[in-house]
């Protein structure tokens, strides 16, 4: 999962990253809610974990917000105000799920976990399914399908993809893929995308004549379906009957 985490306290946020990343799941954490809010809207993220009592705007707000912009992305609040009628008007502005402190790490990835598998189990429209041509992609699964063909993704080729296929026809530079595959703090080595890229590409084009995903030298990656790459190539062919013509 790629999380966005809205928290303003240092301690509380170190603390689930950490356990989190060590889950296996990539974390974005924001400190204050209005940022959060725009990050969230981005629509990169399989699920939100938010404090409710945040500076800029506080928690209910941001889902509020969200959801009056159409952002159906499950969220977790987690708050210190855990009375009923607290969690109730949580819930009724739009979280998915209500955690009051303290609690325990378990329960709060077992409530993230849960929280994806109804996304996974929700209508074949949901925003984690994704396609371009003949490429789809299920991101909550880590699954592409090219002409019928099933291809297990890694967490990070996912990621990658994804990115890659809502930009579709446009460069994606390395500097976006390490921001949505890794996370914006993250530190990278000079040829992780480069590696990623290379084997990405070979389970998309195993079998197939033409590569979905091209080099822009200098600049990043495209990804093209096949249909697009050779209707472009098309008036040009065309182009050079008509010069050979008397």
């Amino acid at each position: 999962m790629r999380i966005l985490l809205i928290e303003d306290d240092d301690r509380t946020s170190v603390y689930l990253r950490r356990g989190l990343g060590e889950a296996g799941h990539v974390v974005d954490a924001i400190k204050d809610g209005r940022t959060g809010l725009d990050m969230a809207l981005e629509g990169i993220y399989d699920v939100i974990v938010v404090d409710r009592c945040l500076p800029g705007m506080d928690g209910l707000e941001v889902v509020r917000e969200l959801r009056r912009q159409g952002e159906s992305v499950p969220v977790l609040m987690l708050s210190a105000l855990a009375s009923t009628e607290q969690r109730v008007e949580g819930l009724q502005a739009g979280c998915d799920a209500y955690l009051g402190k303290p609690y325990a790490f378990v329960e709060v990835l077992a409530r993230l976990e849960s929280l994806l598998r109804s996304r996974v189990n929700a209508p074949a429209n949901r925003p984690g399914q994704l396609q371009v041509g003949e490429l789809q992609l299920d991101c909550a699964q880590h699954l592409a399908t090219r002409q019928g063909r099933r291809i297990p993704l890694g967490q990070r080729e996912t990621l990658i993809l994804e990115k890659l296929m809502r930009h579709h026809g446009q460069v994606v530079t390395r500097l976006m893929l390490l921001e949505s595959a890794w996370g914006y703090d993250f530190d990278p080595n000079d040829n992780v995308i480069d590696k990623h890229i290379h084997r990405l590409r070979r389970k998309l084009d195993e079998g197939f004549d033409a590569s979905l995903i091209m080099t822009i030298p200098g600049a990043g990656y495209r990804l093209e379906a096949p249909e697009a790459m050779c209707a472009e190539a098309e008036p040009a062919s065309n182009l050079r009957k008509e010069s050979d013509e008397p």
